[in-house]
């Protein structure tokens, strides 16, 4: 307790006797209470540490050093265990306005928080699910199933990947020189990657089945192998679109074609470009199924650190975007084959997601389903990216050229041009206007041409944006 003779106006030496104790005094803050008497009026102050702050504010003259400089998340112990107490009530003012040393520390915390809650949950979802996992197969020699394959194969040498595949030749290069010719010549697979043509072969022992055969061709691929899967042999599903006849998706045609309603069914969608994928570039992709159980165990079995792996129960909503992306796709290809500019290519691509939101939500898919990886994450891959196969189609017929050759010079499906058929058809059943994507479909049916298509659009009745 400190007692000094009353004066309501403290002089220069009674200053000098609380400033090396405390901050300087705030103008704004109430003077306290005097305590006195009738002979001697007396101010009594209790001296108290000020309370530490996590966010308090270091003196200007000596700031705090900040651990993202040093390239590391550590807190740094001397900042956060020794605040400097002389930091004025007006510095912290200043630093505020300026944006200064207390906004820093706050985004270093949050970062660090987030790191610590990553590193928990990692801790605390461990899974044996690799350990106990011995034979994948891969169902198709495209591509993406070349590239799931390489993925899954470098997770685990002690595990068998079998690649089913139809070309003889395509096969003999990945056993003999691990490589996959066609698609691709430069990149060595891992060699515990098997190829075969022999499907009893392929599925023989399988954990888990990785289908990557195009949409219209797995009814009759599937119901040929049908005989030697495994009526508990989980499958996921890499395949994109609708079955042009029957509109089924793929979550519907494998166990339909394999003649057991409850094979254990996901699928995985996402932006990911198969040749990114070998390179081990950051991608991240989503898995739905039904059953929680399963698409926690795929996501166990492919998350990797260059590939994060989201799980969803939304089934519908993952494969209707992942099928009318392409066709959206093909729109923007179109766009760009015509030099139609960049304010068109905005507002097609933003008009394909609401058509895709419309027929999505009255299937019974989630809206947050269509703005995730599946949704929003493909579209903008697929539509603006010149590796995409779908959007290349586009490209060349807003450049003039005719389907049939775009196709005969491509060694690989472009699912948005069968596709665009079937998704006309859902919305008619669903009473759902698709102006965009309609359009796309009768350009492909050679009944409009691209520039006659945009004329339409734009003449469309200004109406309430939805």
């Amino acid at each position: 307790m400190a007692t000094l003779l009353a004066d309501p106006s403290p002089s220069p030496s009674s200053s000098s006797l609380i400033s090396p104790l405390s901050p300087s005094p705030n103008p704004r803050r109430r003077h306290l209470p005097l305590l006195s008497s009738p002979d001697t009026r007396t101010l009594r102050i209790r001296l108290r540490p000020k309370p530490f702050s996590p966010f308090s504010v270091a003196s200007p003259t000596s700031p705090p050093r900040c651990p993202c400089s040093a390239g590391t998340l550590d807190a740094d112990p001397a900042s956060e265990e020794n605040p400097n107490p002389s930091a004025s009530s007006g510095a912290a003012a200043g630093a505020k306005e300026g944006g200064g040393w207390d906004r820093r520390r706050a985004v270093r915390i949050a970062w660090e928080k987030l790191v610590r809650w990553s590193r928990s949950w990692r801790s605390k979802n461990n899974s044996d699910v690799l350990e106990r996992t011995r034979k994948v197969v891969v169902l198709g020699g495209g591509s993406f199933g070349t590239a799931m394959a390489a993925h899954v194969a470098s997770k685990k040498a002690e595990m068998e990947v079998s690649m089913l595949v139809r070309d003889a030749h395509i096969c003999r290069a990945i056993n003999e020189n691990h490589f996959n010719c066609k698609y691709f010549p430069q990149h060595k697979l891992p060699e515990n990657i098997v190829a075969t043509t022999n499907a009893k072969d392929a599925l023989a022992g399988a954990d888990f089945c990785l289908h990557a055969v195009p949409v219209q061709f797995s009814s009759p691929f599937l119901e040929g192998i049908s005989q030697h899967v495994d009526p508990k042999l989980p499958f996921i599903s890499l395949s994109k679109g609708l079955e042009l006849n029957t509109l089924r998706m793929m979550s519907q045609i494998i166990p339909h074609a394999l003649g057991n309603p409850r094979q254990p069914i996901s699928v995985l969608s996402g932006p990911s470009f198969a040749v990114e994928l070998v390179n081990k570039l950051p991608t991240a992709m989503v898995v739905a199924s039904k059953d929680k159980k399963l698409a926690s165990a795929v996501q166990q079995l492919l998350a990797s650190p260059h590939l994060r792996i989201n799980t969803s129960g939304d089934v519908t909503g993952v494969e209707i975007a992942g099928a009318l992306k392409n066709v959206l796709a093909i729109a923007a290809g179109i766009v760009e084959g015509m030099h139609l500019g960049n304010n068109c290519m905005a507002a097609l691509v933003a008009q394909g997601c609401s058509e895709i939101r419309w027929l999505a939500t009255k299937m019974g898919a989630k809206p947050t389903t269509l703005t995730g990886l599946s949704g929003s994450g493909d579209i903008m891959l697929t539509c603006f990216v010149n590796l995409s196969r779908n959007r290349t189609v586009g490209l060349r017929l807003g450049s003039g050229e005719k389907l049939d050759d775009i196709l005969s010079s491509m060694n690989q499906i472009a699912e948005g041009v069968s596709t665009a058929g079937a998704v006309i058809a859902l919305a008619q059943r669903y009473h759902v206007k698709m102006p965009v994507l309609t359009a796309v479909a009768r350009i492909i049916d050679n009944e409009l041409t691209p520039k006659k298509a945009v004329l339409e659009l734009m003449s469309l009745p200004q109406v309430e944006e939805v």
